[in-house]
């Protein structure tokens, strides 16, 4: 055989078994992800709470982006068409997802004045707007973990995950590479800021959401090994000092 044609079965063989040993490496990686970290159980589920739609809206075996608009929900829009566009748009068609807004009782009018410039081009079928009491509202901002306050209208920018078992999700470490190389204090991720697009589309989006997703096929496969951590594994130096 020629040295030309050992060169030629030489560079065909690396082109064929490169890609082969690259999906190699891929593989065992998709079964050792790090899931999405609980940073707070029993979050209140809002069952019997009235919605703008004829069915009763729960949290429980839902994957679900919570969020709380206030009594002026068109003030809003900047942050929902964010989660719209980021979040909503990219995920309705996964199963059980769906984003729930809570809005005081007295802003019915101002949340489906909100509703129909969101629904401009599409209906917004896993997009649904609960009304209750500032009281109960309070309640179920008070059972997450955040250092988020309620704004004077009680709403807020940021939105939460909840998972299917009424489970906060989140991550108990937020921070980047050079901040834990310098070993800077601890700290969480516990809300996503609407405000933010860089949040909603770098992490909400690209990461946290896909990953959530993801376990939840492995479990449906039975391929799911859970290692997740939850909110006592990690603790920030002081509570706090805890970041959103």
């Amino acid at each position: 055989m020629s040295t030309k044609s050992t060169k030629k079965y030489i560079v065909l063989g690396i082109l064929f078994f490169l890609p082969v040993a690259f999906l190699l490496m891929l593989l065992p990686s998709e079964n050792n992800y790090t899931p999405l970290e609980v940073v707070k159980e029993k979050v209140l589920d809002i069952e019997n709470l009235p919605s703008n739609e004829d069915k009763e809206i729960v949290l429980k075996g839902h994957i679900t982006v919570l969020g709380f608009l206030g009594s002026n929900p068109e003030a809003k829009i900047k942050e929902s068409s964010n989660l719209k566009e980021l979040i909503y748009d990219k995920f309705k068609g996964f199963k059980k997802f769906q984003v729930v807004m809570l809005v005081p009782q007295e802003a019915k009018v101002e949340a489906e004045r909100l509703k129909l410039e969101l629904t401009k081009y599409k209906p917004l079928e896993f997009w649904h707007f609960v009304y209750a009491s500032e009281s109960d509202i309070n309640r179920l901002f008070k059972s997450l973990r955040t250092s988020l306050r309620l704004d004077g209208t009680y709403g807020a920018n940021s939105v939460f995950i909840i998972d299917k078992n009424l489970n906060q999700r989140g991550r108990l470490d937020d921070r980047t590479k050079k901040e834990k190389e310098k070993n800077a204090p601890i700290y969480p991720l516990t809300a996503y800021d609407c405000s933010e697009v860089s949040i909603l589309k770098n992490k909400m989006g690209a990461d946290d959401m896909r990953v959530l997703f993801t376990e939840y096929r492995e479990k449906r496969k039975g391929d799911f090994n859970s290692t997740s951590r939850r909110a006592d594994d990690i603790k920030p130096t002081n509570e706090s000092d805890e970041k959103e």
